[in-house]
Order: structure tokens, then sequence, then C-alpha cells
């Protein structure tokens, strides 16, 4: 009796695990930064706790997804529930759009009301210190969570790293504004919301990374040409193979699908193409791991190929 665990389980153990983490962080984040912000009057730190708010949204979703990625094959799902994996991470940029476009706009009335001789309001020191601990404490999660994605190949994980890593990010910029328009004097307390503003443009260039990806798995966009090649080579190497084509690919959340047709020797009897399928097979997993989904077709190569 094998008492291994199940890779699929495991999996999707350590994402929620890693999950957990930064949602207890962010919790604690979230309200310490909008506390300072409030009490500072700081408009970018109060845009950077929106930031961190959307990270809690985002690892909710991660929690609630990997429910499901961690169920095995089943009658409704014959190839398993790697989607959920997809889907996660595209409701993951959605929400890295929407509170980076919120933090732009927020930045622009200030700036425009700045233009138009609105006095700014001189934020407090707290919005400095808060600034100063969110980055290292983000930046920590950052590395920590995207070890862990990378680790078990996890798209949703890796995107949701990378949010920590934009908030980390956001209150870098957050710091620099509240700093100058702290310590250069009424001239320059614009600074705070231009900082809001020029982080507000990174959050939003990682969410349409994370949303194109993304999306094109749930669309059944084909894996990259250069995995093609690969994959091609690998099936052309095989021994007794002829003529690999009629590649199509596409991703299961971190698992690939390859269907492939190729041509053997038409002498050959039924076992025999078979062993050739199966060592093709074997190749393949090897290469792209045991969770992969290969479908291929034998067919006879015509006597004037040969």
């Amino acid at each position: 009796m094998n008492s291994g665990k199940d890779p699929l389980t495991s999996r999707a153990n350590d994402a929620l695990h890693v999950t957990w983490v930064g949602l207890f962080v962010n919790i604690a984040l979230s309200a310490f930064k909008l506390t300072a912000g409030i009490l500072g009057r700081s408009a970018a730190m109060i845009a950077d706790a929106v930031h961190s708010i959307s990270d809690l949204a985002t690892d909710l979703v991660v929690l609630v997804g990997f429910r499901y990625v961690k169920k095995p094959v089943d009658v409704g799902h014959d190839y398993g529930h790697g989607k959920y994996e997809t889907l996660a991470s595209l409701v993951v940029g959605v929400i890295l759009f929407g509170a980076g476009l919120t933090i732009l706009l927020s930045g622009v009335r200030q700036i425009a009301g700045a233009a138009g001789n609105h006095e700014v309001v001189q934020p407090g020191w707290i919005a400095f210190y808060a600034a100063l601990i969110s980055i290292v404490s983000k930046e920590l999660l950052y590395q920590y969570t995207i070890k862990v994605g990378r680790k078990i190949d996890s798209s949703a994980v890796v995107a949701n790293a990378w949010h920590h890593r934009s908030d980390a990010l956001s209150s870098v910029g957050t710091l620099i504004g509240v700093g100058g328009a702290i310590m250069l004097g009424s001239n320059w307390r614009v600074l705070d919301p231009l900082a809001a503003f020029f982080v507000s443009l990174m959050i939003l260039k990682t969410a349409y990374d994370i949303v194109r990806e993304n999306l094109g798995e749930l669309l059944e966009a084909s894996l990259c040409n250069e995995t093609e090649d690969r994959i091609m080579k690998i099936a052309g190497d095989t021994p007794g193979v002829h003529i690999p084509h009629n590649l199509r690919t596409r991703k299961i959340g971190s698992a690939v699908a390859i269907d492939l047709h190729v041509k053997v020797d038409p002498r050959l009897n039924v076992v025999k193409a078979h062993e050739i399928a199966t060592d093709i097979e074997k190749r393949l997993k090897d290469s792209f791991g045991r969770q992969t989904f290969i479908s291929i077709h034998v067919e006879p190569l015509s006597r004037s190929m040969k």
C-alpha cells in the first residue's frame, strides 16, 4: 500500500498554507495602514491601505479556488479541476486592476486640486512609519509566497505573490511621497498624491500581465512556440516515430494537455505501435510532469514517404 501523499493534494495544501499566512498578514497590515492614513492625513497611505485590502480579496479567491483544485479527476471533470486555478488567477488580476485604477483616479484628483491652488494637507509621521513597516512585511511575504508558488508551479500563487510585491512597491512610493511632503515643506506636499499616481501605474501593468496570461489559458490558448518545439523534438527523437504532426496543446491549471499524431512503420503490429505511443507518453511526462494529459494518435507511414 502506498503511504505517500497524493501530489495534487500536497500541492493544494502548500498553496492553501501560504495563502492563509498572507491573509492574516494582510488583515493586520490593512487595518494598521488605514488607521495611519486617516490619522496621518495621507492620501497616499489611504490609497496604499486600499491596495492592501484588495490583497485580502485575492487571498480569499485563491483559498476558494484551491479547495476545488485539490479535487482529483471525477466523472464530471475528465481533466481534473485545474481551470479553477486559472480562474482564480484571472480574478486576482482583475481585482488588482481595480485597486490600481482606484489609486490612479484618487491621485489624479488630488494632483488636479493642487494645480488649482487647492492646499494639500501635510501628512503626519505615522504614515511615514506605516509605509516603512509595510515595505518590510510585504517584501518578506512576497519572497515567501513566490518561493512556494514556483515550487508547486502555481500561476494563482505566483499572481498572489506579485500582488504582495505590488503592495510593497506601492509602499515605497508612499514612503517617498509622504517623506518628501513632510520634510521638504508645503510646496512639496503634492509629492504625496504624485506617489500614489506613479505607484498605480506599476500596479496596473502587473494586473494587465496577469489578466492577459490567464485569460489566454481560459480561452484555450496554445503553449508558446518554444514549448511546442520541445514537444515535437521529444516525440521525434522517440525510436520508431516518423513525422510527428497535428500537435495541439493547452494548459489546465498547472498541468499541460498534449494531443499529437505520429506516423509509424505500417508493418508494425498493434502491440508494437502501442509500445511506441507509450514510450512517447513516458518521455513527455518525464519532461512536463506526471499530471500531464497526453493523447497520441498513431498512423501508418505511407510507403511513398519511407
